[in-house]
C-alpha cells in the first residue's frame, strides 16, 4: 500500500505530530480522496484546546478539497443520497458535517445540522490535514469549476457557516460583522453583492484588518469596542468572545438581530435587559446541512466570490494554527500536502 502523511492531534493542547500512514481503503459507503488542499479553521483551534470535544487521536481539518481516487463497496452515484456526479476523478469537498443518523427528529425534519448523533470531520473521524482522507460518500460536496483547490477550501466551513449566519440575519440592509477573519471576509463579499451595507469590527488596534475590510468594500471598519456610525439592522459575531454579545445588541436597532456564528464562545457577561428589549433577537447557528452546502456553492459561483488565501505546507500546520490564534491572517490559511 502506498504511504501517505498526516498531521495528528494526540492530546489536548498539541502539538500536532507528523506521521507516515498507509493510504486507507474505503469501506462500505465511503470514498477515498487524495487531498490537494485543506483550510485551517477556528474550530480546529477549539479542538486543539479541548473546547470542542474530539476523538483522540484525530487528524484535524474539515475544509478539504481533493479528487476521488476510490469508491467503497455499495457507493452508487445518484442513489441513497450519493451525489450523481460522484466518480473516480471527481473533485469534491469534505466539510464539517461528515455524517448524520438520519433517524432523529432533527434529521427527519430536514435539520441534520442538529442531528443527535452527528459525525464531524476532523473531530469524530479523521479529516483533511493529510495526503488522503476517507469520507462518507453521501456527505461530500461536488465542487464547481471556477476556483482552484486552495481557494475553494475555505468555502467548506468559513463560507458555509458564514452563509448560514447571513441567512439567519434576515434581510438586514445594514449588517455588522464582528471578527473579520476567514468567514467574515467571505460573508462581506456576498452581502455587498446582495446590495447590503457592511460594517466590519476587528480586534482593537488591528489597522491591517480594518484596511482589508475597506478594500473588500465595507462601508465602515473599526474596532469592536466602538459603536457603528449608525444603528445596524443585524450583526453577526464570528469572534469567539462572549463580551461582544452585549456590544452587538447595543449596536442594533429595535427589532434587530444578533447572530452568533461560532461553534464555541467564551461566557457571555450579564447585561441589562434594556439591550434585549425592543424586540431585539439573539440566536446562534450550528453546523450545516448538505442542502446548505449545495445552495451556498451555487451562490458563491454567481457572486464571483474571491477568497483571499495564503498557502502553507502541511508540515507547518502548527504554525498555521498559531498564526490563526494570534490573528496574523488576512483571509484564510490553507495547507497543501
Amino acid at each position: 500500500m502506498t504511504a501517505g502523511r498526516a498531521m495528528v492531534l494526540r492530546r489536548v493542547g498539541g502539538p500536532l505530530v507528523a506521521e507516515a500512514r498507509a493510504v486507507p481503503e474505503p469501506g462500505p459507503g465511503e470514498l477515498l480522496v487524495e487531498v490537494a488542499a485543506c483550510g485551517v479553521c477556528r474550530t480546529d483551534l477549539h479542538i486543539l484546546d479541548g473546547e470542542v470535544p474530539a476523538r483522540l487521536p484525530v487528524v484535524p481539518g474539515h475544509e478539504a478539497v481533493g479528487r476521488v481516487v476510490a469508491l467503497g463497496p455499495g457507493v452508487e452515484p445518484g442513489r441513497n443520497g450519493v451525489p450523481e456526479t460522484l466518480a473516480e476523478g471527481a473533485r469534491v469537498g469534505i466539510p464539517w458535517l461528515g455524517g448524520a443518523c438520519g433517524a432523529c427528529r432533527f434529521c427527519r425534519d430536514g435539520r441534520e445540522n442538529l442531528c443527535d448523533a452527528p459525525v464531524f470531520t476532523g473531530c469524530h473521524r479523521d479529516g483533511g490535514y493529510a495526503t488522503h482522507a476517507l469520507a462518507d460518500a453521501r456527505f461530500v460536496l461536488p465542487l464547481p469549476d471556477g476556483l482552484d483547490d486552495a481557494h475553494a477550501a475555505p468555502l467548506l466551513c468559513a463560507g458555509l457557516i458564514g452563509w448560514r449566519a447571513l441567512e439567519a440575519a434576515g434581510d438586514a440592509a445594514r449588517l455588522g460583522l464582528y471578527g473579520f477573519g476567514a468567514a467574515a471576509h467571505l460573508v462581506a463579499q456576498v452581502a455587498i453583492w446582495q446590495g447590503r451595507e457592511v460594517f466590519a469590527f476587528t480586534r482593537p488596534g488591528d489597522a491591517a484588518g480594518q484596511a482589508f475590510a475597506r478594500r473588500l468594500g465595507c462601508s465602515f471598519a473599526g474596532s469592536s469596542d466602538t459603536s457603528p456610525p449608525e444603528p445596524l439592522d443585524a450583526a453577526i459575531l464570528f469572534a469567539p468572545a462572549g463580551e461582544l454579545v452585549p456590544r452587538a445588541l447595543a449596536a442594533v436597532r429595535k427589532g434587530g438581530r444578533v447572530v452568533c456564528g461560532g461553534i464555541h464562545m467564551s461566557d457571555i457577561p450579564t447585561f441589562p435587559y434594556a439591550l434585549l428589549w425592543g424586540e431585539r433577537e439573539l440566536r446562534s447557528v450550528a453546523n450545516l446541512t448538505r442542502a446548505h452546502g449545495h445552495a451556498f456553492l451555487a451562490v458563491a459561483a454567481r457572486a464571483g466570490l474571491s477568497p483571499h488565501v495564503e498557502t502553507l505546507p502541511l508540515a507547518e500546520a502548527d504554525t498555521a494554527l498559531s498564526r490563526l490564534r494570534a490573528g496574523q491572517v488576512e483571509g484564510a490559511l490553507v495547507l497543501r500536502p
